[in-house]
């Protein structure tokens, strides 16, 4: 039995953890012809959720993600605060990670699909016809996973058969897309990899995605992470802080994952060798940073900027899975009634791993 209402947390305008309304009242979502309706088990937290929240992307905004991330930022323009540039709707639930089980099926769907467990691709590209860079962030442009039920397309949401808790998968689609999308753009393989902000989400997604291309990966992460993110399989740990090109020399870097900025983005590209390149896909230490032009062009350095994803990316995660080749770590689970908690303690970098919210559990 499906209910008529359900539990969400509705995102009610950009801006600090105030503006996550937890309700009981919420109508629970129609799927559509060629949607899916999920029963939502998990959805993981992430740096999107937040940066979407408190208007981050907005050119307007200067400032590193915790700056703002409890309170917001004084000075966001909502025309252009969101991954798209569109302007958000509101209330808007959020949730760019959603793993739970097919409940319903709009026209055109096989009702065979009931009952599956599922992960659904958060850059959906059904709703903007497939056309090429062009993608819908579920929890952003459409209602995502913080409730206990969202729709999505079902040529979008992936069946995944393993033996994972289904807190595990719901670390995956995000954080694991990310990373897969940044290493596939810049065709990483049996190479040196340097990954910044290795102990977060999407990081320690990137140092297992890259150990499994055969790389040598260089880790980057605070002093009281290193064990952790060894266990990941890096295989040289870092200090977040350190000097690189003291520790590392010029040029000594194939390819730079970077999900930091900030201050020391400029020493990136000093330690990527001759026709190195460099993926981005955040820029949690601030989006603003200087850039010697005769470094790029004189060291025929590549510069990759990863949102968008070829449908093979979420595809190989699938396949990762099932095969046994990947496993995320989980820190911490909340109820979502708890997301407010989560958030704080997400903003405070002391995990390993993902967090993941658990909504409350709808029983037929």
């Amino acid at each position: 039995m499906i209910p008529e209402t359900m539990h969400a947390v509705q995102l009610t305008g950009h801006g600090g953890i105030e503006m996550l309304d937890y309700r009981s009242d919420v109508p629970v979502p129609t799927p559509g012809r060629g949607e899916v309706l999920i029963r939502v088990a998990a959805a993981g937290v992430n740096n999107t959720d937040i940066n979407t929240r408190i208007g981050w992307y907005s050119k307007a905004v200067t400032e590193d993600t915790n700056s703002g991330g409890a309170s917001g930022f004084e000075t966001v323009d909502d025309d252009d605060a969101s991954w798209s540039g569109t302007p958000l709707t509101f209330p808007r639930i959020q949730g760019a990670d959603v793993c739970g089980y097919v409940a319903a099926v709009g026209d055109g769907v096989d009702p065979a699909r009931v009952g599956e467990r599922v992960i659904v691709r958060n850059m959906l590209r059904t709703y903007v016809d497939y056309r090429p860079f062009e993608c819908w962030t579920i929890g952003s442009e459409c209602d995502g996973g913080f409730a206990q039920f969202c729709v999505a397309p079902s040529q979008e949401t992936h069946a995944v058969n393993c033996d994972w808790e289904d807190v595990e998968l719901a670390a995956i689609p995000c954080a694991y897309s990310t990373a897969e999308g940044m290493l596939h753009r810049a065709s990483v393989g049996a190479e040196t990899v340097l990954v910044t902000g290795a102990s977060g989400g999407v990081g320690s997604a990137a140092v297992q995605l890259a150990k499994r291309r055969g790389a040598y990966v260089i880790a980057m992460c605070s002093p009281a992470k290193a064990e952790a993110v060894r266990a990941l399989g890096a295989d040289r740990v870092l200090d977040r802080n350190a000097d690189l090109v003291a520790e590392l020399g010029e040029g000594s870097v194939d390819v730079v994952v970077d999900l930091v900025a900030g201050p020391q983005w400029p020493s990136l590209l000093d330690v990527l060798r001759r026709g190195g390149r460099y993926a981005t896909a955040g820029a949690i230490a601030g989006p603003i940073c200087e850039i010697d032009v005769r470094t790029l062009y004189l060291k025929d350095l590549t510069l990759f900027g990863c949102t968008f994803q070829e449908d093979i990316v979420f595809e190989n995660l699938v396949k990762y899975i099932e095969a046994g080749e990947i496993r995320p770590v989980v820190a911490k689970t909340y109820p979502l009634s708890e997301i407010a908690t989560a958030q704080e303690e997400f903003l405070t970098k002391t995990h390993t791993g993902q967090l993941v919210l658990i909504p409350p559990q709808v029983t037929s």
